[in-house]
């Protein structure tokens, strides 16, 4: 009962926080209900008794892909009121993209069959070899039957990480400075050298001290007081 319970509650966070990654107009909250939908399907994870993959998915896409969404959100600085002025001029064309993809679904939902010893399977455990873990089997997995679509998820993320930083540098190629070390080394005329005499200190150089501005001098008190004209007090 409670972990019916615990299952249904982190099913329908899941789905809010992922509806409101997709409706959010601000990205950095986006990016926030990501994250919160990476925590609750890490333990939709752990229910199922995946212990590494919830994990995996909080180290990896919360600690790392997600807070690098952040940074690239940060970095881009899209100006979104010049983004809604043309939604729409593209309005119509993204309605039939979308109702493309829509009718492409119903025909795979109307014709998707399950097999007849689904439900069988979805009952019985996987067989694993005794004393072999969790990650283990997954790691044979993965690095043995799946190692080439291993390689080219790692292709589409480092094509990912490029298209980043060349979105990032779109506009700032004439402001930017860059370095060019050859050019740095080369300039000779930047150090100069001075042979000076041994006591000759730095005025042969054409360096000398700054004069300090001369102290005011005090000024006299006269004593007008007829008082005090004998001298000595009493």
């Amino acid at each position: 009962m409670i972990a019916a319970l615990a299952f249904y509650v982190f099913a329908a966070i899941l789905i809010a926080s992922a509806v409101m990654v997709v409706t959010s107009r601000n990205p950095v909250h986006s990016v926030l209900f990501l994250i919160l939908a990476f925590f609750n399907a890490s333990a939709l994870f752990l229910m199922a008794g995946a212990e590494f993959l919830a994990m995996i998915l909080v180290i990896v896409y919360v600690g790392a892909v997600a807070v690098l969404f952040l940074f690239i959100v940060m970095m881009l600085d899209i100006d979104f009121t010049q983004l809604r002025q043309g939604f729409q001029r593209y309005a119509p064309v993204g309605g039939v993209i979308g109702a493309i993809l829509f009718l492409e679904l119903l025909f795979v939902y109307g014709s998707w069959q399950f097999a007849p010893d689904a439900a069988t399977l979805r009952m019985n455990v996987v067989p694993v070899e005794p004393g072999v873990s969790n990650t283990e089997a997954l790691g044979r997995l993965v690095y043995t039957d799946y190692v080439f679509l291993f390689q080219v998820a790692g292709l589409i993320l480092l094509v990912a990480m490029i298209g980043a930083i060349v979105l990032t540098l779109r506009d700032k190629s004439v402001d930017s400075k860059r370095q060019d070390i050859a050019t740095q080394v080369a300039r000779a005329e930047a150090v100069v050298l001075t042979k000076v005499p041994a006591g000759a200190g730095l005025a042969t150089m054409g360096i000398t001290r700054r004069k300090l501005p001369e102290a005011p001098k005090p000024k006299a008190v006269a004593h007008d007081d007829p008082g005090h004209s004998g001298g000595g007090h009493h």
